[in-house]
């Protein structure tokens, strides 16, 4: 079987292999690819760059006949226009000698324009034999209109009519043999209008071919590669490649002229991607790249098949070898992995089984309920054993959870083997689960459980020893999909506490008690107040305290607020008794002091933050405090609100903190004075600058005579110490009347504004 296991991996890693090395040759085939798409497109670009001048040199030939007319139409002088004609055929033969390579060039006007009724004129000049002047041929005499020189039916046609949308068009000519020069050449044409949209003629420039083969010649895409251009008759203009081999190449030209590509090239010129295809020529396979230019004609470039995987070989090579290295390396490595399997799989069934008792543990049971739809689960907790690891020590108690698995096992065997199994869960509980039962036999179990327990005494060292069980016990019936594995676990963990709270030995869980909801409801919290804290959603918003001698809001209380992804806003009540269980309310009080600071940097107003004693008796958030005083410079607008009704277990603590940020300027505050201990002579030791006095006592300030004089006597002490007064909860004009009547220094509430997130 090992044999077995290790041919399958082998046979599996070199099929990964062999894998491996296709999928490297094809990416590398298709960079290579890539790569002389990107040479033919550029030299394809090249070529349409060169088309656009010649085709730019004939539109402007045609603006210098337009331009001549439109002269000739303001000058009444001449009828025919005669005066005009030398200095058009200098401005031509300029023109001419400005474009570079041009082999004639000429304007072709119809009829009676610049010339008498049915008579041409038609100027037309060709390069000389030393190619240092332009000679004008009688093109008049030989033809009587431009329709009639060779030049047209190539270019135009005879079915060619003038229309307004072919203005500014040129035309290509395929090659032709030009008598007047002796060479093949290609011809432009480009009409010219008048200002009314009427023909004037044509402008015509001559070019020899080869001024395309030059732009071709000098494109190299690789070392065996051959480039052709052909005209839209499918006619060869340039030379396949540089190599001796003639036949070859006429083979080559051949065949690309019998694929007969201007079509297929037009169609992927409309998306300016260039068309590919395979030619096969005797035993030579090569790959096409062709695409159409700017002037109708078909550009391309032809790649030996096995040039392109070339550079393949030294890495098929090389993949051979470490192949073979992989393998001879994988015989080795796979026996090691496969005694690592085997040690794991016995870690994996260890990692399911407690090892002090050999039951199967906390993991293997939830994952044992996610398989039940219908279940009871019983745990049972060992009363005071913690009394019997401090007596006798840890191995006396290892040896009673020894003893009670033992008769567990034997009570579940005896019983049910097959519907009963005990666990061990952590500390001193087991667990039994078992299928859906009646009430009263779940109850009946729970019973023969304890008595099993406690009905024969176990012995440590002859010393007999007396143990008690509490069971709590809870049942599941159609487990939905979405409920959590270890509900049930959680319920019978509720039940084992009621049961001991009401002093009884077993307790069935009950739904309607909601113990569990509020469980899930604390732990629904707690995972929404650490998301906040990692998403950064705990803002502050500020309320304003009003001074009523200045009658101007001149400072604020800064009140932390959790955004809900939702964009709902919950206040500190709902989730501050929750962050200070899991003791995350010191990090909320350093997130305050970070974003208040930097708020209020900028500003000129006082603000407040609230400290719990907890903060002030954390050295660590204190540290914090300190460091954001020094870092910001504005201590002198800071005010500490200490909460009086916070239990204070050492006022020491408090009195270090004070002295530690006066000196930075920084202000007191005791909050929510006159609901808590209201400790005078610990008031007076701390040296306050606010009292903050509780709204319970405010807020019936105008109705509630009692509240009235408590507050009187609050301020009176307060004056008398030159300590300021700060009324909360004020929320309409009769509690403010009554608020200045008292002389508070300051009123904050409803009446004066809600917190805000914006200042």
């Amino acid at each position: 079987m090992l044999g077995l296991l290790v041919l399958v991996f082998v046979a599996g890693m070199f099929l990964l292999s062999t894998l491996n090395i296709n999928y490297s040759r094809d990416a590398l085939s298709e960079l290579r690819r890539q790569q002389i798409h990107e040479v033919v497109s550029a030299g394809l670009m090249r070529i349409n760059a060169r088309h656009s001048t010649l085709a730019g040199y004939t539109t402007t030939l045609a603006n210098v006949g337009e331009s001549f007319h439109a002269i000739a139409e303001n000058d009444d002088s001449e009828p025919d226009s005669s005066h005009l004609r030398t200095p058009l055929e200098n401005a031509l033969k300029d023109q001419l000698q400005n474009f570079d390579g041009a082999a004639g060039g000429g304007l072709w006007f119809r009829p009676g324009v610049l010339s008498g009724p049915a008579v041409s004129y038609m100027p037309y000049f060709v390069q000389g034999p030393e190619e240092q002047e332009l000679n004008r041929l009688d093109v008049e005499n030989r033809f009587g209109n431009y329709r009639d020189a060779p030049w047209f039916s190539h270019t135009l046609g005879p079915e060619w009519t003038p229309t307004s949308d072919n203005a500014d068009k040129v035309y290509w000519s395929p090659i032709y043999y030009d008598v007047n020069i002796e060479r093949p050449v290609l011809t432009l044409a480009s009409p010219m209008y008048d200002r009314r949209k009427n023909l004037l003629g044509m402008a015509t420039t001559t070019w020899t071919a080869d001024r395309m083969i030059d732009v071709v010649s000098h494109i190299t895409v690789t070392e065996h590669s051959f480039t052709f251009l052909n005209d839209r008759n499918n006619r060869n203009l340039s030379s396949l490649g540089k190599g001796e081999d003639t036949g070859q190449e006429q083979a080559l030209m051949d065949a690309i002229l019998a694929l007969e590509l201007a079509g297929s090239a037009d169609e992927h010129s409309a998306t300016g991607a260039l068309a590919t295809r395979t030619l096969t020529v005797g035993e030579d396979v090569y790959e096409l790249y062709y695409g159409a230019t700017a002037g109708g004609m078909v550009y391309g470039a032809g790649v030996p098949v096995d040039e392109i995987n070339a550079g393949l070989r030294p890495m098929k090579q090389t993949n051979q070898r470490v192949l073979v290295g992989t393998v001879s390396a994988i015989l080795l490595l796979s026996l090691y992995l496969l005694y690592r399997i085997i040690q794991l799989v016995r870690e994996l069934r260890a990692s399911y089984t407690d090892d002090l008792t050999g039951l199967p543990n906390r993991i293997r049971l939830l994952q044992d309920l996610q398989t039940q739809n219908d279940a009871s689960l019983l745990i049972i907790n060992l009363d005071r054993f913690n009394e019997i690891n401090s007596l006798f020590g840890n191995v006396c108690g290892d040896h009673v959870l020894l003893a009670i698995a033992t008769r567990l096992t034997a009570f579940t065997r005896d019983q049910a083997p097959d519907s009963l199994r005990v666990y061990r869960l952590p500390g001193d509980e087991f667990a039994i689960l078992a299928p859906l039962l009646e009430e009263q036999v779940i109850e009946g179990l729970a019973v023969q459980i304890r008595h099993l327990v406690n009905g024969e005494r176990i012995y440590w060292q002859q010393q007999p020893l007396t143990v008690d069980v509490s069971i709590g016990m809870a049942m599941q019936k159609d487990r939905k999909p979405g409920n959590s594995t270890d509900q049930l676990v959680s319920q019978a963990k509720v039940a084992v506490l009621q049961a001991r709270e009401q002093n009884r030995h077993h307790l069935l869980y009950d739904p309607s008690v909601g113990v569990e909801e509020n469980y899930e409801a604390n732990l629904y919290w707690a995972n929404r107040l650490k998301a906040a804290i990692d998403d950064d959603r705990l803002v502050p918003w500020f309320q304003p305290i009003y001074d009523n001698q200045l009658q101007r809001v001149t400072k604020y209380e800064c009140l932390v607020r959790m955004v809900e992804p939702d964009g709902r806003v919950m206040s500190a009540g709902q989730f501050v008794k929750i962050a200070d269980r899991l003791r995350l309310n010191r990090r909320i009080t350093v997130l305050m002091i970070e974003k208040c600071f930097a708020r209020f940097s900028s500003r000129k107003e006082e603000f407040s933050i609230n400290l719990s004693y907890g903060d002030i008796a954390d050295s660590e958030t204190v540290n914090r405090i300190l460091e954001a005083l020094d870092r910001y410079g504005i201590g002198n607008r800071v005010m500490f609100e200490i909460l009086e009704s916070d239990g204070v277990a050492n006022y020491d603590e408090i009195r270090r903190f004070i002295e530690q940020v006066k000196p930075f300027g920084c202000h007191i505050a005791i909050d929510d004075f006159g609901t808590g201990y209201s400790n005078f002579a610990h008031l007076l030791s701390l040296k306050v600058d606010y009292i903050k006095i509780d709204g319970s006592l405010i807020r019936n300030l105008d109705k509630d005579h009692t509240a009235f004089l408590v507050t009187s006597g609050i301020v009176q002490f307060a004056g008398s110490l030159n300590i300021r007064t700060v009324a909360e909860f004020v929320h309409n004009e009769a509690v403010q009347e009554r608020v200045r009547e008292l002389g508070i220094d300051f009123s904050q509430g409803d009446y004066f504004g809600m917190p805000e997130v914006l200042l």
